[in-house]
């Protein structure tokens, strides 16, 4: 049952009769006053949103009677003093949102109880005080946001336990110390960290304020290194080498000693542009490119593991030809350093330099773990490992990161080619985009003709007869991709069964699931529905009523 308010008002104590609704949703009203104490009789509520209104003054205690709830949004509105202590008694919450509020003191500890929360979002609050310790509790957590707010103190460094914590956001506190050595703070961006001035990097032993500073700062430069060999080859190696491992070893700078500082790992070498021998330290850990170490192979490209003498690992693309000479293999060598190169996001996989020489030419990325997303539905145990709120993790990020490519980079860039071979798991099923080869730049005022590009399955109706390409190219493919990952295979031919979004909508949720996990929970049915949803307005034939990424990434939040 849903029940709306549509009119200016205060919520009338009458709602607390409704004893049977299970979803409330007030969003973007006028709503006034406080949330009234005849909400708590509500004890079937699975959902409650009252997103965007001008509630004020305390929130009820009320709220703690509502042991059903698994969805609260009170975000953007005048809700102020402490966060009640009662909301520790809602075991069965998965996401809460108190961001954009006017709450102070600090953050309870009975937050902790909450052991199924995948999702807190505290942000532009008054809170204060220090990060308790007791946050940690918090073992199913995935995202936190805990910026603009005035936290203070040093940051727990139990944070390091949060092994399923994969995106945090602590900037513009007053937080300072070393920063926890985990996935989330390592993969954090710099606006996420930024609005701290005595926040240390403590990142992989950086463990000094000035080292992290000077760190944060590298992250904007971009790096080309041109070595000449002794036998006179040109090697052009290693975009941005430097800054891969300046982040990825240990190191004791101060603003005096860095410019004169060398380690035993051949940092001197990197600094002073000896690319050879980093070209060198891949060869040896490939054994000249042996199959033990290939752990991918494409048309074109074959992929391979390299742990380097310093003991990170990387993933080496080499291209079949030792120089990218042929028209196609060149385009896609240099799409793909020039999509990589100036773009960073927590989605995309990261980019540590390339080489083009005589013998071999490749690209370097960071490795993840899993390997690709096709792989992992293929296997049943690996399937199995893959539950629905992972799925639903996996496709956020790969939307924020067509958002980002679309919306957020100029000029935007188009990938192409997304299926679920070119996206990438690390160990905690955070999804990294790859494989830019057929990238295309989109020039303003310009048509952006093109021949087909990509993955059969994936490619948009529209290219096979107008061959233009936009944004919504991508916006196709990622619909493929989304029913993909809730069916746990290829949509194949049903999607040539599909006439429109609209008829679509009457099958069964049943029918779309992957069989192999369990039957989801009342609350995570409803959020594979409106991915389902948001699916199908994607896979529209017509590319004019397909909706842009920026509003796909938004859908999928809700």
């Amino acid at each position: 049952m849903f029940q709306s308010i549509t009119s200016p008002g205060a919520v009338s104590p009458q709602i607390g009769n409704l004893s049977l609704l299970h979803e409330l949703d007030l969003s973007f009203n006028h709503i006034v006053g406080e949330i009234p104490f005849e909400l708590g009789k509500l004890s079937n509520l699975n959902k409650l949103v009252f997103r965007e209104n001008k509630l004020s003054g305390h929130l009820s205690q009320a709220l703690g009677f509502l042991t059903e709830l698994e969805f609260l949004d009170l975000s953007v509105n005048r809700l102020s003093y402490s966060i009640p202590q009662c909301l520790g008694n809602l075991r069965k919450l998965h996401y809460l949102n108190l961001s954009n509020n006017q709450f102070s003191q600090e953050i309870p500890d009975e937050l902790e109880k909450l052991i199924q929360l995948s999702e807190l979002d505290l942000s532009h609050n008054v809170l204060i005080g220090e990060i308790r310790p007791q946050i940690c509790g918090l073992q199913s957590l995935e995202h936190l946001n805990l910026s603009h707010n005035d936290l203070s103190g040093l940051i727990p460094r139990c944070f390091e336990e949060m092994h399923g914590l994969s995106c945090i956001d602590i900037s513009y506190n007053d937080l300072q110390g070393p920063i926890p050595n985990s996935t989330a703070f390592r993969d954090a961006s710099i606006e996420e960290l930024q609005g701290n001035k005595r926040l240390c990097g403590d990142v992989k032993g950086l463990s000094s304020c000035e080292a992290y500073h000077l760190h944060k700062k590298s992250l904007k430069r971009k790096w080309l290194v041109i070595v000449l060999s002794p036998l006179g080859s040109i090697c052009i190696s290693f975009v941005i080498i430097t800054l891969f491992f300046l982040s990825r070893q240990r190191l004791r700078c101060s603003t005096e000693q860095n410019s004169s500082h060398v380690n035993n790992l051949g940092f001197r070498s990197v600094l002073t542009f000896d690319g050879k021998i980093m070209y060198e330290e891949i060869f040896t850990a490939t054994n000249n490119f042996d199959d033990r170490y290939c752990i991918g192979k494409g048309g074109r490209t074959s992929v391979y593991k390299a742990e380097l003498p310093s003991g990170d690992i990387t993933a080496v693309k080499k291209f079949h030809s030792p120089l990218p000479d042929e028209i196609t293999e060149q385009q896609e060598f240099l799409n793909e350093i020039k999509a990589l190169t100036d773009i960073r996001h927590r989605n995309i996989v990261k980019f540590h330099g390339f080489c083009s020489h005589p013998q071999y030419s490749f690209l370097v990325y960071e490795y993840l773990e899993r390997g690709s997303l096709a792989t992992i539905l293929s296997s049943d145990a690996a399937a199995n490992e893959f539950d629905w709120k992972m799925r639903m993790n996996v496709l956020k990020g790969v939307a924020d990161a067509l958002s980002y490519l679309h919306h957020d980079c100029f000029p935007p860039i188009v990938h192409r080619d997304l299926s679920s071979n070119n996206v990438l798991l690390n160990m905690e099923f955070v999804a990294h985009v790859s494989d830019f080869g057929t990238a295309k730049f989109l020039k303003p005022d310009s048509a952006n003709w093109s021949e087909i590009a990509g993955t059969h399955g994936y490619i948009a109706p529209e290219l096979a007869y107008t061959m233009q390409v936009t944004e919504k190219c991508d916006v196709y493919s990622f619909g493929v991709l989304a029913l993909e990952v809730i069916k746990g295979k290829h949509p194949g031919d049903f999607l040539a069964s599909l006439s429109s979004s609209s008829s679509s909508m009457n099958l069964a949720l049943d029918e779309m699931l992957d069989t192999r996990l369990q039957h989801p929970s009342r609350y995570i049915q409803g959020k594979l529905i409106s991915i389902l949803e948001v699916a199908f307005l994607c896979i529209d034939k017509r590319p004019e009523c397909r909706p842009i990424m920026k509003e796909v990434s938004q859908l999928l939040c809700m």
